[in-house]
């Protein structure tokens, strides 16, 4: 009988896969040694393996090359990095390799763009995208940036009176985008998204406050779905949309030449996951060259703004089982050395699953638990996988210690979670390593953080104040 952690895997996934496979007893993750990295470091364990960030991007980038170059479509096509999904500079770093562009937020991404382009790590002719509602500091900021010549800074306007507050502190002409609010799913609390202007506005607000202003430039039309860019009705419809709106206005407005389709892009959730991105990209471009065939205008440069899909499955997250507890005849608590709350808030805030393996004991009987973290909240716990509605692992035995992994964990937990701040029952924050490959494949680590100590909690509660 097949009974072995390994043969529940087998069976029930394509196992091996791109990023996983089996060495002996352990696990590997992109051919690096899990338990290696376990037993010189420690648990728990966070980590950052930075070439996926550029493999990501440059997959992507291919795949608008080659959707272009079948659809004939005479364009170009910039890949913008949404900030918000994680703004260390490590990450920055190695998404910049990449002769890509940067998509703000909020009012301190203006400084981590300064900063970027004091370090030469970004120039003049980077595209700075600037999303989100905007007050003082913010618009303070982007004006500081277009004032010191960053003429490829746009701001996408989300609400009428932005428009003002910009041109009362820009000098000169300067580009901007607007933000089409896009219509939500059936299944949400509301109809309408909060950022942006109405579809059925746009025309008339460029005539009203933009046409006949010398001050303005409009370079784009901004679209995003808060669901992300899937195989829908829903979608398709919200994207024809969109081009309409796009030629109704390019025909108002010549200067008009960009189209930002945001981001939305999914990442491997589960090890049955499957998106062919490659058609998505076809079809979203092939749209757009269809009806701007038809209305006999030209088709519009095409940004994204990818950010889970950059940094995401960069990311890792290992644990030490401490403990079991069996708590009634049917449901066995495996206890983490740490907390979902505090290292994986997306699992316990919007119940997210991400892609959760043993890292050792592969070789060994199973069983099925649940996962509970330190804290004495009762929501901190993991109970199922995407595709699965239960946690199996191998059997806990205290003589053996067991470890396991959540992988693609790279996108907005570290400031969901309050990076070097505050955890819920001070639970603390975990040592964090970033894995770099040479040109020759050799892997190396190092220490991006240490493991927070109770000192540093107790300053941050004002108890040491020296």
């Amino acid at each position: 009988m097949n009974t072995k952690y390994s043969d529940l895997i087998n069976q029930t996934y394509y196992f091996p896969q791109e990023e996983f496979k089996l060495n002996k007893d352990n696990l590997q993750f992109h051919n690096i040694d899990l338990m290696k990295l376990v037993e010189q470091y420690g648990t728990p364990l966070k980590f950052t393996y930075l070439p996926q960030i550029s493999n990501n991007i440059n997959k992507a980038k291919s795949w608008f090359r080659k959707s272009m170059e079948k659809n004939k479509y005479d364009a170009k096509y910039y890949y913008c990095y949404c900030t918000k999904s994680s703004h260390f500079e490590f990450i920055m770093n190695e998404a910049f390799k990449n002769n890509i562009h940067v998509e703000t937020s909020s009012a301190f991404d203006i400084n981590i763009v300064e900063n970027l382009m004091a370090n030469g790590k970004i120039n003049k002719s980077t595209f700075v995208i600037c999303n989100g509602f905007k007050r003082d500091q913010y618009i303070e900021n982007i004006a500081r940036l277009i004032n010191n010549g960053h003429k490829n800074t746009i701001p996408i306007i989300d609400n009428y009176e932005e428009l003002d507050l910009l041109q009362a502190e820009i000098k000169g002409k300067f580009k901007i985008g607007i933000r089409i609010a896009a219509e939500e799913e059936p299944k949400f609390e509301f109809y309408t998204s909060r950022l942006g202007i109405g579809y059925k506005n746009i025309v008339s607000f460029y005539k009203k406050q933009i046409q006949e202003n010398d001050k303005l430039e409009l370079k784009m039309l901004h679209f995003f779905i808060n669901t992300g860019i899937n195989d829908t009705a829903y979608y398709w419809n919200e994207l024809v949309k969109c081009i309409k709106v796009y030629i109704a206005l390019k025909k108002e407005c010549p200067t008009l030449d960009g189209l930002n389709i945001g981001g939305g892009f999914p990442i491997k959730n589960s090890l049955a996951f499957e998106y062919d991105y490659q058609y998505m990209i076809d079809e979203i471009i092939n749209q757009i060259k269809i009806a701007c065939d038809e209305a006999e205008v030209e088709v519009p440069n095409i940004f994204t703004e990818f950010g889970s899909f950059t940094v995401g499955e960069s990311g890792g997250a290992i644990y030490q089982i401490l403990y079991q507890k069996q708590q009634n005849d049917r449901e066995k608590w495996n206890m983490i050395d740490s907390s979902f709350i505090t290292t994986l808030p997306d699992t316990w805030a919007i119940n997210k699953r991400f892609i959760m393996l043993a890292i050792n004991r592969w070789n060994e009987t199973y069983e099925r638990v649940l996962l509970g973290g330190l804290t004495c909240d009762s929501d901190d716990y993991y109970n199922s996988e995407q595709n699965m509605n239960a946690i199996y692992l191998p059997k806990y035995n205290k003589e053996k210690p067991l470890y396991i992994g959540f992988f693609n964990t790279g996108a907005y937990q570290e400031t969901i979670g309050g990076y070097g701040g505050l955890h819920h029952c001070l639970i603390p924050q975990p040592k964090h390593i970033l894995i770099d490959r040479d040109e020759n494949g050799i892997i190396a680590t190092e220490v991006f953080s240490e493991q927070q100590t109770s000192d540093d909690v107790l300053k941050i509660l004002g108890y040491n104040k020296k």
